[in-house]
């Protein structure tokens, strides 16, 4: 990592590892919430954003330095596909900053007598695939240019660095021409922070089969991106991912893997295997070993996960 100052640097003098919060829209679907649409965990924000708090405020009570917003599946063109006017669609992304916002204060508030490091919130941007609700995020896109990924972000990167988030989360990447759009918005905005976390089909390669190596050694040193790595990919590939950003990266390293399941786009749920059953705290003591500096939970991860990374010590 280079030694330029971040906004992780003190949770990582203090625990040697930052802790991510763990799946949301699996979490909700786990407390009742119906989530076979395509706004997925946005479309709470509409029908239930106090489910969402409390789910922010369990992972915050679980150890989580980190938080992540009901964005990812909430894009203009996302909510246009579902009848929502641009206005709505602003209001409902600038709703879930203020739902994360009010989780973390009343965490704060109840741990008043603690010496607490205030914990951050990034606002979620998925990819083009998220939008389009067709579970491209796991193949990558054909015939879709870098210029229109470009566009796609643009507008709600705008909003959401407006909205004051601590960090920005380009998450589920699964292809290089979409990092290229990232990389390029990003070089525009001065003091953001963010990660941009790809999703990969196995060891070496990205969803969309190109070369994570090269993903992330075309992040290096970017304007604004802090951390690079892995989210919603199989656990068993996560360990030689680490190992192959750490050789191609001055960046913090952050993985958030699934529970190893299989993703049914038709079906939008997810399908159990003989991969699920991964001892996911001692993979996330081997990812920290290898370099790992950021380490959550996505998809079918919970509170409890979180909680056993929360108390893992590496000292």
């Amino acid at each position: 990592m280079s030694n330029k100052a971040t906004i992780l640097d003190s949770f990582l003098q203090a625990q040697g590892f930052v802790v991510l919060d763990g799946a949301l829209a699996t979490e909700l679907e786990a407390r009742g919430a119906d989530l076979n649409h395509a706004l997925w965990s946005a479309k709470l924000l509409n029908e239930n954003p106090a489910l969402i708090k409390e789910v922010h405020m369990d992972y915050l009570h679980a150890g989580a330095n980190i938080i992540t917003t009901a964005t990812y599946q909430a894009s203009f063109l996302g909510f246009e596909n579902q009848g929502h006017t641009k206005e709505e669609a602003i209001q409902l992304m600038q709703l879930s900053l203020k739902i994360a916002e009010e989780a973390r204060e009343a965490y704060l508030q109840s741990n008043k007598e603690r010496q607490l490091l205030k914990p951050l919130i990034a606002a979620s941007i998925g990819p083009y695939g998220a939008a389009k609700a067709d579970g491209s995020e796991y193949t990558g896109y054909v015939g879709v240019t870098i210029e229109e990924l470009i566009e796609f972000h643009s507008a709600r990167l705008a909003l959401l660095v407006q909205s004051g988030a601590d960090l920005i989360a380009f998450e589920t990447i699964p292809c290089i021409d979409e990092a290229i759009a990232i990389k390029t918005l990003l070089e525009s905005y001065s003091g953001v922070q963010a990660w941009v976390s790809f999703s990969c089909k196995n060891d070496t390669q990205l969803s969309s089969g190109e070369s994570f190596k090269e993903a992330v050694s075309i992040l290096n040193k970017a304007d604004g991106i802090i951390a690079v790595g892995v989210n919603c990919t199989a656990p068993q590939y996560i360990s030689s991912l680490v190992q192959i950003a750490k050789q191609n990266t001055n960046q913090f390293i952050i993985v958030y893997p699934n529970k190893g399941e299989q993703y049914n786009a038709v079906l939008k749920q997810w399908e159990s295997n003989q991969n699920c059953n991964v001892d996911f705290l001692n993979q996330a003591k081997l990812w920290i070993a290898s370099g790992a500096k950021i380490i959550g939970g996505c998809c079918r991860t919970s509170p409890l996960n979180i909680k056993q990374l929360s108390q893992l010590s590496v000292s």
